[in-house]
């Protein structure tokens, strides 16, 4: 039998024990999944789209698949010589078996790790390999049944693969492989196109297969090979940690925000302990009967380059005009340059690091606090509206693996105006967030909705006839961010004639400027954002203080009227006098800038810090020589970088009760 099966795939000259790989493990992975979904039926049936399920996992089987065949295809023009014949089949045999063990094996600790941690192998299933005199014991004591089964199938399957492929080792050379080997560049293409497996602008990755609010659900539809490969490939991005400025212990860090909160005359204690060192008493300073809703509309690319009365291009003239309708901030700054390091400001109140956003980041994918996980409490239902992917920047997966209710993206959208390289046009979303808000409101539930614009993205596609031009041609910046601002404009128009606006805060703010680039060590001119917060009884006033994004979600929840224990460390602005300087902070590449006022001290990698002025009229950072109180501002500036880092790290920041599912 196994003789039959080899000379049918004779044909396919030095490519046939890479196919022989395809047609064995595509049915053990799919066998494996139906398997496990059969064993968590109650949570699979709950979500109703376990035919979905099977077929986006095969897509994922195709894509692990694509990893494992495309170095031996990459390195097969080495074994071209005849002679060299032999040592292909050997290198393609001892491939072919490690692969289809390893898919075996990780399919088999597959049940006890979702048992243990409720998801697939992980990174866990990695970092817990530093620790073998815990693990050991651990797994010899509460796994072992499953140790033994996961050593079994590793056996067997080494044993049956083995055997299956020994007939490859005797294989002739075709005679004539001049086609196998001109097909190859295509062969090679096809296969990296199967791993990217979309057209879009981002290769596939696990957001993309986070099809409901179940996450260990999700974790079905993948394999756990790959659940681990893009695990330790995404550990790269976590090794840039706040400790390339300095050192210092947690209670010290912890001690510069006590010292920063009086400073700036906080009148919210805090009332954590060693798991939840930054839990916050929140009392709101509006007092409602019943709080309002929230939805933030976070606009792509919207620095303060753009706003004519923050110094920049006239091309925001509908929010020049709602900036008199409520809370206008002067002196708001971006935390990043990227649009999830403006989510992770804006949602989670996280203060930036020098790694990657928590929107990307491993540890912070489930049980890592939102807005929405406060809001959820409250009894609201809480939502993100997208005109793109929402697999983008893993943003579908942090927000439904940490409270989000739903996900709307381009795939929701019926006949859109207008779409372009990253989803539907402005108009549309905001047409969409109407008829949403819509609904909520005649479904009587509190809400809270996050709106992330695309219009003003490259290539700068919209709509033709919508706006003047700022200029010619018309796919510049300048004029998709006014065709952004029309868009929004129309939408508050509509909002403010709607039955939802005042029950609802609305809270307008930009995730980063467009090009954030220039000579000083960081270029705060082009941090600068503007930021409004209107809706329901909001009555207009300026905010002078500088502030950072991570205030501004403190802020909101106290004007919706809600007391709330949170780990947000931003401050209440409602509660604080007006004429603070204020504090903001802001990471660029591996630079960090903390402003109090306008005294800046930079922090950099390996260097003394840097202190400078900021010149508001200018717009330039004015280097001078250290202040009399320049170690407290350095001290100040490093524990609000390291505390981040060692939350995350520790997985302590959460609400009391949310505790992440690992045992550290």
């Amino acid at each position: 039998m196994l003789a039959k099966f080899w000379k049918r795939l004779e044909s396919l000259g030095f490519y046939a024990p890479l196919v022989a790989m395809y047609l064995i493990s595509l049915p053990i992975l799919s066998l494996s999944r139906a398997v496990l979904m059969v064993w968590q039926s109650e949570r699979v049936a709950a979500t109703g789209i376990w035919p979905e399920m099977l077929l986006q996992g095969f897509r994922v089987d195709i894509i692990q698949m694509g990893l494992l065949v495309i170095i031996p295809l990459v390195i097969a023009p080495l074994f071209v010589h005849k002679s060299a014949w032999i040592w292909w089949r050997r290198f393609s045999f001892f491939w072919v078996v490690a692969s289809v063990t390893l898919l075996v094996f990780m399919e088999a600790t597959t049940p006890g790790f979702i048992g243990e941690y409720d998801t697939r192998p992980n990174r866990l299933f990695v970092e817990y390999l530093k620790y073998p005199v815990e693990v050991v014991p651990m797994l010899w004591n509460g796994f072992r049944v499953h140790v033994f089964g996961a050593t079994a199938a590793l056996l067997l399957a080494i044993w049956a693969i083995g055997r299956f492929m020994r007939p490859w080792l005797s294989q002739y050379r075709p005679a004539s492989s001049w086609k196998h080997w001109l097909a190859l560049p295509f062969v090679v293409l096809l296969v990296v196109f199967s791993v990217r497996s979309t057209a879009d602008h981002r290769p596939a990755n696990p957001a993309m297969f986070a099809l409901t609010s179940d996450t260990m659900v999700n974790t079905l539809i993948m394999n756990s090979t790959w659940s681990v490969f893009h695990a330790i490939y995404n550990l790269k991005h976590e090794a840039k940690s706040s400790e390339i400025y300095g050192d210092m212990s947690e209670e010290e860090a912890m001690q510069q925000i006590r010292l920063m909160r009086e400073i700036l005359q906080d009148p919210r204690p805090l009332i954590g302990d060693a798991d939840l060192p930054t839990l916050t008493r929140q009392v709101a300073t509006v007092r409602r009967e019943k709080p309002l809703n929230l939805v933030i509309i976070l606009q792509e690319s919207l620095g303060a380059t753009f706003v004519e009365s923050l110094g920049g291009v006239p091309v925001t003239p509908e929010l020049e005009k709602l900036k008199t309708q409520g809370w206008w901030f002067e002196n708001l700054y971006a935390s990043g340059t990227r649009s999830v390091r403006g989510i992770e400001a804006v949602v989670t109140g996280f203060a930036p690091t020098p790694a990657q956003s928590v929107v990307k980041l491993s540890l912070s994918q489930d049980h890592f606090f939102t807005l929405a996980s406060l809001f959820k409490r409250k009894g609201y239902w809480s939502e993100f509206i997208y005109g793109g992917e929402g697999h983008f920047d893993n943003m579908r997966n942090f927000f439904i693996n940490n409270d989000f209710d739903q996900v709307v993206d381009k795939n929701d959208y019926t006949n859109p105006v207008f779409t372009g390289s990253w989803g539907v046009s402005d108009e549309d979303l905001f047409n969409k967030t109407h008829e949403q808000l819509m609904k909520h409101h005649e479904r009587g539930q509190p809400f809270f909705t996050l709106v992330f614009t695309s219009t003003n993205h490259s290539p700068f596609e919209f709509p033709d006839g919508r706006i003047e031009l700022h200029e010619e041609p018309k796919a510049t910046e300048n004029n998709a961010v006014k065709y952004a601002d029309y868009a929004m404009g129309q939408f508050f128009r509509q909002a403010q004639a709607s039955p939802y606006w005042k029950d609802t805060v609305f809270l307008v703010v930009a995730d980063h400027d467009i090009r954030v680039r220039g000579d000083d060590l960081v270029p705060v001119k082009h941090f600068h954002i503007p930021g409004l917060i209107l809706g329901a009884d909001i009555q207009p006033r300026a905010i002078e203080s500088v502030a950072s994004q991570i205030d501004l979600p403190t802020t909101v929840i106290s004007l919706m009227g809600l007391d709330a224990e949170h780990p947000m460390t931003g401050r209440d602005l409602s509660a604080e006098p007006e004429d603070l300087p204020g504090r903001a902070m802001m990471q660029y590449a591996e630079n960090y800038a903390w402003m109090e006022g306008e005294k800046v001290v930079v922090l950099r990698p390996g260097k003394a810090p840097t202190h400078a002025v900021y010149d508001k009229t200018e717009k330039k950072l004015n280097p001078q020589e250290p202040p009399t109180d320049a170690e407290a501002m350095e001290r100040r500036a490093l524990g609000h970088v390291l505390l981040p880092s060692i939350l995350y790290r520790e997985q302590n920041y959460h609400l009391p009760d949310d505790r992440p599912a690992v045992e550290r």
